[in-house]
């Protein structure tokens, strides 16, 4: 025990390392950039490199726009399916939508994505104006991608509830809606918030469903309609196009964000977690 308890701590120990290495490999590689630009410029300025402007505020601004509208979106979606697959649900029912759950997240992105561009696209184009690649398309297609994630971390959650409680609440005559709510979703609260959570960074670090029906203009989107560029998306236009420039060093600056927007994500859920965590 002694041993496993030492691999344990080596293999954190390395994850750690790992980690800070990533991060301040990208500040290295970013130097240049971050010397010649002010940081307040490089975060919220607007990108210009025939000015000499490198900021990656646009980027910033559509990567929160096409993430926040789709877990905005896949959120009700969810829990709304991890209802039905715990409580609310015919055994029948439960056994078949969670299937079908678990079926969707083998499905390849870009198949969602081709699917997008024949046929929500000139949904969009044709009933709502514009060009139809927007923040619209990208988030809700993005919202089906983060939704069986999201609805299978919600039922493990639910599922994980102390059953001693749900029976407890029956013999008191609750119903399945009042075990439900009063029950089920107050103790699974922790890990329903881990899930969002990570359905969020997994929406903010989707590279492809952006690429292909966001549009990328670099603009900060005002309307769902608006295009717009995420800060994955950039990263692999400029790194197709170019390797030895200050736009090039652009995408350690936006790596970074991304960083910290991951760990920004799973500091709130441990506090989270900590402030739900019973006192011994």
């Amino acid at each position: 025990l002694s041993c496993m308890g030492n691999i344990f701590r080596l293999c954190a120990g390395l994850s750690t390392v790992i980690t800070i290495s990533v991060f301040v490999f990208m500040l290295i590689l970013g130097l240049p950039l971050f010397r010649d630009t002010s940081v307040l410029s490089l975060w919220a300025g607007p990108w210009a490199p025939q000015e000499k402007l490198y900021g990656i505020g646009p980027m910033i601004a559509g990567t929160i726009g096409i993430a926040g509208f789709a877990t905005l979106l896949a959120l009700p979606l969810s829990l709304g399916s991890a209802f039905v697959i715990t409580t609310l649900g015919h055994p029948g029912l439960q056994t078949g939508l969670k299937a079908f759950i678990r079926f969707m997240t083998g499905i390849p992105t870009v198949i969602y994505g081709f699917s997008a561009i024949f046929l929500l696209v000139p949904l969009i184009r044709e009933g709502l104006g514009g060009a139809g690649f927007c923040v619209l398309a990208a988030g809700s297609v993005l919202a089906v991608l983060v939704t069986p994630v999201m609805t299978l971390f919600f039922v493990d959650s639910l599922l994980g509830v102390n059953p001693v409680h749900i029976q407890a609440a029956r013999a008191l005559g609750a119903s399945r809606i009042q075990r439900l709510l009063y029950v089920m979703i107050p103790q699974a609260l922790p890990g329903l918030a881990t899930g969002f959570v990570l359905a969020t960074g997994r929406a903010i670090g989707d590279t492809l469903i952006a690429l292909m029906l966001a549009g990328n203009a670099i603009i900060i989107p005002e309307t769902l309609l608006d295009p717009a560029r995420t800060l994955t998306g950039h990263i692999a236009l400029i790194k197709a196009a170019d390797y030895d420039s200050l736009e090039f060093r652009s995408i350690f600056a936006c790596g970074i964000a991304l960083y910290l927007f991951s760990a920004f994500s799973v500091i709130i859920v441990r506090i989270f977690e900590k402030k739900q965590r019973p006192a011994i």
